[in-house]
């Protein structure tokens, strides 16, 4: 369990606040790569937080432990192949998190078995912080169910027929749906196991580096 008692709710703040930014600037560098300048002329390609947290996405997720940052707009009619290409827009943001959860454990597994002060200590927490962060939002933007990441890249391998019928269904419940499955409990007992999959494989290939 993590401790958010305070100090330590400043860390997960900071935590928060760099996986949302690097998640959003990532979505917004892909589409611009890949031909949609939308993201910007949108002032989006910043990792300036002020440009991607969403006031009230943010503030519930302080309380209620499930919100969202601002979305980057993509138009796919910019893009060559635009159901690939959303894919690949939408998957930028969930691997961004898996990176930086991955370069958090490289930097925090040395501490943890060295000796350190008081100061470190808060370096490991906020580092903590960061690998759990960071893999719970990689790993929940994954699923396969608009408007979340993972249904564009679901899509991407679906029929054009049955592509459209999934984001026009997603577009009407998929809100409805991921709401349910948030305050019902049933997201977590799917999100909790991949968390601990993935941070047990980030631990064993830290042992693998540093042992």
């Amino acid at each position: 369990m993590l401790d958010l008692g305070f100090p330590n709710i400043l860390f997960a703040l900071g935590a928060l606040i760099i996986a949302f930014s690097v998640h959003e600037l990532s979505h917004g560098l892909m589409a611009y790569m890949l031909g949609d300048k939308t993201a910007k002329y949108d002032g989006r390609l910043t990792l300036n937080p002020m440009r991607h947290i969403d006031p009230i996405g943010f503030l519930i997720l302080l309380v209620a432990g499930f919100g969202w940052a601002k979305p980057v707009m993509v138009n796919p009619a910019n893009f060559r192949y635009p159901k690939q290409d959303m894919a690949l827009t939408a998957v930028a943001g969930p691997i961004s998190n898996f990176l930086l959860a991955f370069v958090s454990m490289m930097i925090m597994f040395p501490l943890l078995i060295s000796p350190v002060g008081a100061a470190m200590q808060n370096v490991i927490t906020f580092l903590n912080f960061m690998v759990q962060f960071n893999l719970i939002l990689g790993i929940f933007n994954l699923l396969p169910l608009p408007p979340l990441d993972g249904s564009k890249l679901f899509g991407s391998v679906l029929p054009d027929s049955v592509y459209f019928s999934f984001i026009n269904f997603g577009s009407r419940y998929g809100m409805i749906i991921l709401l349910v499955l948030v305050f019902t409990g049933v997201l977590w007992n799917i999100i909790g196991p991949l968390r601990e999959f993935a941070l047990n494989l980030l631990f064993n290939i830290a042992e693998l580096i540093y042992l």
